[in-house]
């Protein structure tokens, strides 16, 4: 028998749900899910993100818990003491985010139904794909996660910028899962990769575009000369579902090809 109450931990597995329509399993969810929207009113809110109301989920009687990475390891373990099944997702890649909705769909006897979501995804990527190849020029983008320390884009944030035609001015920190890791050593090593475009995505906060323009020296990068600065909300692109394909790839795709229109 498939799983009929389900606690999600995070915000993805929830979208994830919903557009299987499978929303009727789930039980409860993180107070940042954002899609859809009606899940806020129609699911208790049981977890941030390292942290859990682990009484609360008890009290919901699931049958299964998903969760994502070692951020939620002792969330995990603490349910798992008290007889709860989880599973967590580890998802850093398109191609992991995919598989991670393949095996959710799996999971709750929805395999139809998560084959085609795939697919829709899939066409996504591939369409966007096509129109990059035809771009005569692909600008170099630096992907801003946080402010303070400065850290630089995820995997899946770094393979949708070179899906949309662009070159990730970091693409060797992205393989590191670990945000501790794609920390800059300062702001000149930006100034050095010279990016055409900025996108800012802070996680948690709103991005500041003016803060960024009017750091020491950044007035000599093409993307602060041509006020190429961008902020793509962290719900679109840094959550690692379906959106950030179907939302943060978009605007990743937009705002490379009106650059080409303008710059390129």
């Amino acid at each position: 028998m498939t799983p009929q109450r389900i606690v999600c931990l995070t915000a993805e597995t929830t979208e994830v749900l919903y557009l299987l329509g499978e929303e009727d399993r789930i039980a409860g969810i993180s107070g940042y899910t954002t899609r859809p929207a009606r899940a806020r009113r129609e699911k208790p809110k049981v977890a941030a993100f390292t942290s859990a109301k682990i009484d609360k989920i008890l009290e919901l009687k699931p049958d299964l818990v998903l969760g994502f990475s070692n951020l939620q390891a002792d969330i995990a373990a603490e349910l798992i003491r008290a007889g709860v099944e989880v599973h967590v997702f580890n998802q850093r890649s398109v191609d992991e985010i995919l598989r991670m909705v393949t095996t959710l769909g799996a999971l709750v006897g929805a395999s139809k139904k998560a084959a085609e979501l795939v697919a829709a995804l899939d066409q996504d990527i591939q369409s966007t794909r096509d129109a990059a190849s035809r771009l005569k020029h692909h600008p170099k983008v630096y992907f801003e996660e946080w402010n303070d320390p400065l850290i630089t884009g995820i995997r899946w944030a770094s393979e949708l910028i070179e899906i949309a035609g662009g070159q990730d001015c970091f693409a060797e920190l992205a393989q590191f899962p670990s945000a501790k890791d794609r920390i800059l050593a300062d702001s000149n090593v930006v100034i050095e990769r010279s990016p055409d475009i900025i996108i800012g995505s802070w996680c948690g906060k709103k991005f500041q575009p003016e803060q960024v323009m009017t750091r020491p020296g950044w007035d000599t990068l093409p993307a602060v000369s041509k006020t190429q600065v961008f902020e793509i909300k962290s719900a679109d692109i840094l959550q690692p579902g379906p959106s950030a394909i179907q939302y943060g790839l978009t605007q990743l795709q937009q705002i490379i090809q009106d650059w080409e229109r303008q710059y390129g």
